[in-house]
């Protein structure tokens, strides 16, 4: 055994190792002398292989797959390993069946560590594993002097020409591909990011398939289009396109969408369906990128909640009103909270649009309107938070704790965060028996779930 303050390996070693595990980030995990590991792409566990070290840190390594000596029966042949190359599928060489027992198992280490008394369930599985997204956001760079559409290799700025992005609606990647072909044709320089020159960004494309409407934005440097009349006038001719709007962002950034938006043809938003409700989706909105397991997903939440027709429910983080408009009919009254003013903009007219009365709207920080609200003594009984990836807020949490709603029910994509303020919440007087992971992105990484909790 090496000295505890060597590194046992060095830069461009091979090695030959047994992959023990998988990181959360889907990298597969060697360990050399007794703990020190190694992280690898495109390596399962149970796989023996060759690697070569590609960087030797003081407490971890990264290599490089050369070489499979023996291979997992999990594993699924890549032919165009592209997908993960990119990231776009992070776990597409794992078959589904271990791609949801590895999110069950994300979940429950997680939860061993803090100690929570919750039974992890089955994650439940997506109705496709493939094909699912209901939004691209495509960027397009010149390479040797064509216009491409594809995705950036992985920890790179390197664009990979793509035209099948394996995880998106297939008429969403025929209409990137074809409006590629548009700007092409118009001679439309691509956006150059080392020289901040050029012109189109980004195509995003949002699909409703039970609408059947696609909205088509072009990303732009510039506030107007070369020969922009002819290039909406093609685009607009492609099927199912119902939008086109011109985004403009001329700031050197990673941020894809720019602050100014003009539509150019058709309305500036399209409409989707979901539990029988009706949704109006601008732009900017947030909406969920997997409809058909959205809805299984608000299933679950609607019956873990256990709602009850005189309960009035605050619903934080609640984008443009999907869960609150779909939970109305079975409560009092639903108290709406988000703090993108577009997205409760939206949700009013999705209220208008669905006949539903017994719903208010508020513009702020759920972190500061809810402990207001708390403070001038408004009641709820239940409580329904889905918010972004860093959790809830301590002074949040503090508010609830305060309130004290006799449910509280918790959709998450962060099980990392969700674990931690479950502890909180526990610790604060909340019980709960179970928690039900929910593959709302199959083929990658991420985990959605949802975990209902009643006052002891």
């Amino acid at each position: 055994m090496a000295n505890k303050n060597e590194v046992p390996v060095r830069k461009n070693q091979v090695l030959t190792g047994t992959v023990m595990d998988l990181t959360y980030q889907a990298m597969g995990v060697v360990k050399v002398d007794e703990g020190y590991p190694i992280f690898i792409s495109n390596a399962l566990p149970g796989e023996e292989i060759k690697y070569l070290v590609t960087k030797a840190n003081k407490n971890y390594g990264f290599g490089r797959l050369l070489e499979f000596i023996k291979t997992s029966p999990d594993r699924v042949s890549q032919e165009n390993s592209v997908y993960l190359q990119t990231g776009i599928a992070p776990l597409a060489h794992l078959a589904y069946p271990a791609q949801l027992k590895f999110k069950q198992e994300q979940i429950e280490s997680l939860f061993q560590k803090e100690k929570l008394p919750l039974t992890v369930q089955p994650t439940l599985a997506a109705p496709e594993a493939t094909h699912y997204r209901n939004k691209a956001q495509i960027p397009v760079r010149m390479i040797e002097g064509q216009l491409e559409t594809g995705f950036y290799r992985q920890r790179s700025h390197q664009l990979l020409p793509l035209t099948d992005f394996l995880i998106q609606d297939p008429k969403i990647d025929a209409t990137v591909k074809k409006i590629r072909d548009i700007l092409r044709a118009f001679h439309v320089p691509a956006y150059n990011e080392e020289h901040n020159s050029g012109v189109i960004r980004h195509i995003m494309v949002r699909r409703a398939r039970k609408t059947r409407q696609q909205m088509v934005v072009l990303v732009t440097r510039q506030r107007h289009l070369p020969q922009e009349d002819a290039i909406v006038q093609a685009i607009s001719e492609l099927p199912e396109v119902s939008s086109i709007i011109i985004n403009y962002n001329p700031k050197v950034t990673n941020v894809i969408l720019g602050m100014q938006e003009r539509p150019v043809f058709g309305n500036a938003y399209l409409e989707d369906e979901l539990l029988g409700k009706r949704f109006r989706i601008s732009a900017q909105s947030f909406y969920q990128v997997n409809a058909e397991q959205t809805e299984n997903l608000y299933q679950q939440a609607i019956e873990q909640a256990d709602l009850q027709p005189d309960e009035v429910v605050v619903d934080a983080y609640s984008g443009i009103g999907t869960i609150g408009i779909s939970i109305a009919d079975h409560v009092k009254q639903v108290r709406e909270l988000e703090i993108v003013p577009e997205a409760i903009a939206d949700a009013k007219i999705n209220a208008e649009l669905n006949h539903v009365k017994n719903i208010d709207f508020t513009v702020g920080k759920a972190e500061e309107i809810l402990p207001e609200w708390v403070e001038k003594g408004q009641k709820f009984d239940v409580l329904i938070v889905d918010p972004p990836r860093k959790g809830l807020q301590p002074e949040f949490i503090e508010a609830v704790l305060k309130a004290r709603p006799k449910k509280l029910v918790y959709i998450s994509c962060n099980p990392a965060t969700l674990a931690r303020d479950l502890r909180l919440l526990i610790d604060g007087g909340y019980h709960g028996t179970t928690m039900q992971p929910v593959d709302m992105f199959p083929m990658s990484n991420h985990i959605e779930s949802v975990t209902a909790l009643e006052l002891d």
